[in-house]
């Protein structure tokens, strides 16, 4: 019999070596698995085939796992290397399967009683061929089954391309024996868990059935909730209860997407092709985190920042690489436009409107609609700031489908509710030259075919992307935590800590997503050829700005989810070169090498910087407070960086609470002191001369926000009484004037939302009292503190502007009551 199967092996591997493709996942299963190659491993197949062995062995070999076929040596005795829990539908079905592969576990751990070093790894590993997850029949029930040797035959030629083979988390045999013994019940054990696992991670690859459209549609417009706004809508209307339900299905055929796993197959291909052409590698981080999250059963919910209209596409080819669902995802009704917006329908999108107010009837549907995607398993995926960032930050949160996603698990959503951020990098957006118009001016664009085409024309070398998922967020334990009696009030529609909770969760996304951030090489290059005013550096000065940056995030980690390059300075520089139209420049004098960034692309890569700014925003302003004040003692920089924190803290989703701040004070001034930009002696902070060009470029990553917070601050030091309105509106005009006099790049400088939220901290510091008067002592101190940190020249320019401003309003009032006086 063994002679027939090898023959049959061999004849085997002829054809699979030509249709199926090495698809591993995780595609590194050694490192992101914690495999201990130096000791044995035993895989686990789900069920007797031949075919999937052949493939198993195949990617094992690719991956530089042991060849299954291959049996263990130990301690003199030959133990297979692979086993089958059950039997399939095989030509050489191999009798008995259960019962042998309990004896093999038993082996294996009566070994573990005779060696007491021996730790075998039982690896979970399986073949997914292709994806689909079928459709719901008629009673909506989903049916999983078992491919047969000819079924296989054609699932080669058909899915060979997307057929994945799946390494789980391994199981210490070592830590089985000493938990729960070497008996023959634990063998048992194993299997049946192993079976579990199994059924488990067929459901989380290809997800539940998708749904029969307007079955869906036809529960949906049964339910109490949309059929008491359906009556709503006709009395409000004045019209017929079938027209209003007519009105009813056409907003729900608006909305809903059209799953079709053939389109996802096509797209795939496409995309696969798309990214080849765009970019030199997606870096893939944490994908581990939703892997676990799908087999433990949890509803997914992607929450990704939002810089470009790829982010989608590129998210949800990641995950189908990843052994993941490509999720449902909520799309602005924009994007509905002939011909991507079918596409992108029968890829997952489902489409919501830019507001729902006014509408009562839309906003149950779709909100009603969602809740359906939850109950039936569907992994969802939205974008919190709402649109696409212009400036490289992140935006502030809109809380909406935060809110309808809570409403969800309010509403008895038995399944555990997990947000998962995610953060979304480029080394170069598609979008960011349009981005630039629109930040001087030019209107938006209205997406449309044509816009599609010029965006694929500029296929060309854009560096990297990257896509890592930050630390998820469980809602239930989330809750529980910080409202322990939330369970309580599911039958209230708006119990009263769900508003609090909804903001405090939608700010806990954007935390997540900044400690997830991606550095590069060219928000990295960025970030140190805008610190110098003249936006060039020498060759030399710049590799030791990169390596400085380097060695800070290394040695000061801002979170354990930051993703740091590993190349060197040198290939960092060299790389950004290379990339197309970034405008960065390399020049020669009779000095040696000067990188320059070109004037017009200095907006641009404003963004890039902007992306990793929160890193560094807080070793700028200590290294600012250095520089500016000379010599200073640590007390007074803590004292400095305490006042200035909180606005940072709002304003760029920073993530160190109160207690935490301090230590990261500590250890951000002994690595600058460990780089000798600073002389640390007696708890008294210097200037050390030899170093002092790198620590002003470090500073220089606080200039333009002190300057900006010395604006508002200035402004209400001369009006305590200034409404917020006009608080606004002169902070953002003496911040243009400031702009044009010195030069300042950063369209965020003068954004009348990033003044709106400082005034927010402001509020929420206490630099008001109950009564909207401002505590002109405490603000004082806060100016002065900004005064000795901004440079003599932007103080006069600031404080001219400010005078002039208060003339305006003046002259403006003066105004009014004449006209009033005529009247």
């Amino acid at each position: 019999m063994s002679i027939l199967i090898n023959l049959y092996r061999k004849i085997l591997t002829i054809p699979l070596s030509f249709l199926v493709k090495n698809n591993s996942i995780p595609h590194h299963p050694i490192e992101e698995l914690a495999l201990d190659i130096k000791q044995p491993f035993v895989y686990v197949l789900p069920y007797t085939s031949q075919t999937d062995l052949l493939i198993f062995q195949r990617n094992c070999l690719h991956v530089g796992l042991p060849d299954p076929l291959q049996a263990n040596q130990i301690n003199g005795e030959s133990v297979p290397r692979y086993v089958f829990l059950d039997e399939g539908h095989s030509f050489f079905k191999s009798k008995g399967a259960k019962k042998e592969t309990e004896k093999i576990f038993y082996k294996y751990l009566e070994l573990h009683r005779a060696s007491p070093d021996l730790n075998v790894q039982l690896v979970p590993g399986s073949v997914l061929w292709g994806r689909s997850p079928g459709q719901e029949d008629k009673n909506g029930l989903p049916k999983l089954r078992l491919l047969n040797s000819v079924q296989k035959i054609f699932a080669a030629i058909w899915f060979g391309r997307d057929t994945f083979v799946r390494f789980s988390q391994a199981v210490s045999l070592r830590y089985m024996v000493n938990e729960h013994g070497a008996d023959e019940k634990i063998a048992q054990k194993l299997a049946r868990v192993a079976k579990i696992h199994f059924a488990k991670q067929r459901i989380s690859a290809a997800g539940p059935r998708l749904p029969n459209r307007q079955a869906m549609f036809k529960k949906l417009l049964q339910s109490a909730t949309i059929l008491q706004a359906i009556d709503d809508e006709a009395k409000v209307k004045n019209i017929s209860h079938e027209k209003a339900t007519q009105e009813a299905q056409k907003i729900l055929d608006e909305i809903a997407a059209n799953v079709s796993y053939e389109s996802l197959r096509v797209a795939d291909r496409f995309l696969r092709w798309l990214w080849n052409k765009l970019y030199q590698g997606i870096d893939v981080q944490n994908a581990d985190r939703v892997r676990r999250l799908a087999l433990e059963g949890h509803e997914i919910v992607y929450i990704p920042c939002h810089r470009s209209h790829i982010d989608y596409l590129l998210l949800s080819y990641v995950l189908y690489h990843q052994g993941l669902v490509t999720p449902h995802i909520a799309a602005g009704i924009n994007l509905n436009f002939w011909p991507v917006g079918g596409l992108f329908r029968r890829g997952g999108a489902f489409f919501i409107r830019r507001t729902f107010k006014g509408n009562r009837l839309y906003s149950t549907l779709f909100r009603e609609y969602l809740a359906e995607l939850f109950h039936r398993g569907y992994a969802v995926e939205f974008f919190i700031e709402g649109g696409r960032s212009r400036t490289g930050r992140l935006l502030a949160p809109k809380t909406g489908m935060v809110s309808m996603t809570l409403q969800a698990l309010q509403q008895g959503q038995t399944r555990p509710i997990s947000l998962v951020p995610v953060y979304v990098g480029y080394e170069h957006v598609l979008e960011v030259d349009t981005y630039a118009k629109e930040l001087r001016g030019a209107a938006k664009e209205k997406e449309n075919a044509g816009l599609v085409l010029r965006v694929i024309k500029k296929l060309r070398n854009l560096g990297k992307g990257y896509v890592n998922f930050g630390e998820p967020i469980s809602l239930n334990n989330y809750l529980t935590q910080h409202y322990p009696a939330w369970k309580q009030t599911l039958q209230e529609e708006r119990p009263s800590w769900f508003n609090q909770a909804v903001d405090q969760v939608a700010n806990q996304v954007m935390v997540n997503i900044n400690n997830a951030a991606a550095v590069n090489a060219m928000n990295l290059t960025g970030t140190a050829l805008l610190s110098s005013r003249q936006r060039a550096l020498s060759r030399e000065q710049l590799l030791e700005q990169l390596e400085s940056y380097q060695q800070l995030l290394q040695n000061t980690p801002y979170s354990q989810d930051v993703i740091i390059p590993t190349d060197t300075p040198e290939e960092m520089l060299n790389h950004v070169l290379s990339l197309d139209r970034v405008g960065v420049l390399s020049e020669k004098d009779n000095f040696g090498e000067i990188i320059r960034l070109e004037r017009n692309s200095a907006v641009l890569m404003t963004y890039y910087r902007n992306n990793i700014q929160h890193l560094f925003v807080l070793p700028s302003l200590v290294a600012s407070i250095v520089l500016h004040y000379e010599a200073t003692q640590k007390d007074l920089v803590i004292d400095a960086v305490n006042k200035i924190y909180p606005f940072l803290r709002a304003e760029l989703f920073l993530h160190f609470n109160d207690d935490e701040l301090q230590p990261r004070i500590a250890s951000i001034i002994a690595e600058l002191a460990r780089q000798q930009l600073i002389k640390y002696n007696d708890g008294l902070l210097s200037i050390h001369r030899p170093k002092v060009r790198s620590l002003q470029l470090w500073s220089a990553g606080m200039r333009e926000i002190l300057q900006r917070y010395q604006i508002a601050v200035s402004l209400l030091c001369n009006d305590p009484t200034m409404s917020r309105a006009s608080l606004e509106k002169e902070s953002q005009s003496v911040a243009q004037r400031l702009s044009v006099l010195h030069g300042i790049n950063a369209p965020e400088f003068f954004d009348k939302a990033v003044f709106s939220g400082f005034i927010n901290s402001l509020k929420n510091n206490g630099y008001f009292d109950d009564n909207g008067n401002v505590n002109l002592t405490k603000l004082q101190q806060l100016s002065d503190i900004f005064t000795r940190l901004i440079s003599a020249e932007i103080n006069l320019t600031i404080q001219s502007a400010v005078e002039k401003s208060e003339e305006s309003l003046a002259e403006e009032t003066e105004q009014e009551d004449k006209t009033e006086d005529n009247i």
